[in-house]
């Protein structure tokens, strides 16, 4: 079965991005739990970016998973302190999202290398 990709672009509330540094310190000293919740969600791939301009600051999501469906009821089911760190970030942070249309996805897996 093919994984699920996704792409969004969040805006964020203005002034936010201290909390967005602090959020991203936050994720990559708490590395392990993180890489679990992604685990129990059944993502194989999130990755952040910062995009800052003068339209505002936006972080740009993209996540790979057997099932994005699955993953987000994964998500707010659950009671690890990363999670509830993570839904209080977005509670604070995000203002709108954005989801990007997929115009290309090439992935190669190991069986095929």
């Amino acid at each position: 079965m093919p994984e699920e990709v996704v792409c969004a672009r969040i805006l964020l509330e203005p002034g936010s991005l201290p909390r967005v540094r602090e959020w991203a310190e936050h994720l990559r000293s708490h590395r392990e739990d993180a890489l679990a919740t992604l685990a129990a969600e059944g993502v194989t791939v999130e990755s952040v970016f910062l995009d800052a301009g003068a339209e505002g600051d936006f972080l740009v999501y993209y996540m790979r998973s057997r099932s994005q469906e699955a993953a987000q009821a994964v998500a707010e089911r659950s009671t690890a302190a990363i999670d509830a760190y993570h839904r209080a970030f977005k509670r604070e942070t995000w203002k709108a999202v954005r989801r990007l249309d997929l115009l290309v996805d090439l992935s190669r897996s190991d069986s095929e290398k």
